[in-house]
């Protein structure tokens, strides 16, 4: 009886560790301030992203599965526009309420590329940095960036529309039924901006023509993440 109950507890002992072994690995990948920062579940640098800020109470998800942290540079001090992208930097998911819920952006349509394509080969990808509500993807050839963080009165419900002219000389206008793409849901660059109607809309003027300098910034200048975590 005394071997069956020392089996018994030897083979519980066996279990407990086994769950304990395979328990998912959790860690802090990036840290914007002391409370905001993003946690990655998973092995192998690769799971959920969890978007977490102590002082709001916000715990939320951005990505469910298989992200693959940012390996370029990355500065975000930008509180209320939250934008992420992953390792082949090939779209985006950004939040325009302090990071409560989240949405895909992508490139825009059209020549962003000197090649005439609309986003750059993941290899380019130099920085991306998010300041003032507005993202700004630098790559060796080119600046991509979403717009300012507001949509233009005008194109809101009960606006008056934008007329334009297009550049073959016909008149059109941009009405508040079909406005297109709102403030921070699309990155370009002034090249593709040249060929957009959203070079008509107020939060397109006056863009920079290098990535904004930020000063004071108390984050990581990189995502961290240790491969053999929970190994």
């Amino acid at each position: 009886m005394n071997g069956i109950k020392l089996l018994s507890g030897l083979l519980l002992i066996l279990a407990v560790n086994s769950v304990q072994a395979k328990k998912v690995p959790t860690q802090v990948v990036y840290r914007f301030d002391d409370h905001r920062y993003l946690e990655l579940k998973g092995w192998n640098c690769e799971g959920e992203l969890w978007y977490i800020d102590t002082q709001k109470g916000i715990r939320s998800n951005p990505v469910g599965q298989f992200y693959r942290v940012f390996t370029r540079k990355f500065v975000h001090p930008s509180e209320r526009y939250i934008a992420l992208t992953g390792w082949s930097a090939g779209g985006f998911r950004v939040s325009k309420d302090y990071g409560q819920t989240w949405r895909t952006a992508m490139f825009s349509p059209g020549p962003n590329e000197p090649d005439e394509m609309n986003q750059p080969p993941s290899e380019d990808v130099i920085s991306f940095t998010v300041v003032n509500d507005q993202g700004f993807l630098l790559t060796k050839k080119s600046l991509y960036m979403s717009s300012k963080g507001f949509d233009d009165p005008r194109i809101l419900p009960g606006g008056p529309g934008i007329p334009y002219t297009a550049s073959d000389g016909t008149s059109h206008k941009i009405e508040p039924r079909a406005p297109g793409w709102s403030w921070g849901m699309v990155y370009m660059t002034k090249r593709g901006l040249e060929e957009s109607k959203s070079q008509f809309k107020a939060e397109w003027f006056n863009l920079p023509d290098k990535v904004p300098e930020v000063k004071n910034y108390q984050g990581w200048d990189h995502m961290r993440c240790n491969m053999d975590a929970g190994k």
